[in-house]
């Protein structure tokens, strides 16, 4: 089987995966993956559609993520992985759609309006 090259994105953060046949081996910017995200529920997150398609220690890959917080991150590798599995077996589709993982999410950071604190939030208005 040739390498596997899909991306994921979620808010600002993006992940580039290369996955091809090996022992289940999951590394993140030359780490392990439990090294980069200690949290179990990220660890869970990244494990979803593996686990869903029960192929769980078939592939190996290497992630490169960039951008973002943690949480954001951790969801954009869950979608390039679910992008990646869908190209080596078409049929784990409607498995990963009905759990919701082939959709990419895409809420944005709204910007910031001139003339006001934030994005919506207004200074406090004074009538006289």
């Amino acid at each position: 089987m040739e390498v596997i090259n899909t991306i994921g994105r979620r808010k600002a953060a993006v992940a580039r995966i290369y996955l091809n046949d090996g022992k289940g081996q999951i590394t993140i910017n030359n780490k392990d993956y439990k090294e980069y995200f200690p949290k179990e529920t990220l660890q869970y997150v990244i494990e979803q559609p593996l686990k869903l398609t029960e192929v769980e220690g078939k592939y190996d890959i290497k992630a490169n993520l960039d951008g973002g917080g943690f949480k954001g991150q951790a969801e954009a590798l869950r979608l390039a992985i679910t992008r990646a599995l869908i190209k080596i077996d078409p049929e784990y589709k409607p498995i990963l759609k009905s759990h919701g993982l082939v959709t990419r999410d895409p809420r944005e950071v709204e910007r910031k309006k001139p003339g006001q604190p934030k994005a919506r939030k207004k200074f406090q208005f004074s009538k006289r």
